[in-house]
C-alpha cells in the first residue's frame, strides 16, 4: 500500500471530499495517535490501510491512483 492524498481516497470511496473529511474528523483521535493531522493532504501507507479497512474501500491493484482536485 502506498501513501495517498485524501482526495484520492474520497474518490475511491465514491463520496465528496467534504463527506470524507467529516468521516476523518470522526476518527480524529485515532489519526492523531498515528501521527497524522487532519490538515495533512497526504496520508502515509499505515493510515491509508486503516482507512481502507474501516471505510471498506477497495484499492485498484492494476493502476496507480491519480490525484484529482475537488472543488
Amino acid at each position: 500500500m502506498k501513501a495517498m492524498y485524501k482526495s484520492e481516497l474520497a474518490k475511491l470511496a465514491e463520496v465528496s471530499y467534504s463527506t470524507f473529511y467529516r468521516y476523518l474528523r470522526s476518527r480524529r483521535q485515532v489519526l492523531e495517535d498515528m501521527g497524522v493531522s487532519l490538515k495533512s493532504q497526504r496520508l502515509n501507507s499505515r493510515v491509508v490501510k486503516y482507512i481502507c479497512e474501516d471505510f471498506d474501500i477497495t484499492l485498484p491493484e492494476d493502476q496507480p491512483p491519480t490525484r484529482e482536485k475537488f472543488r
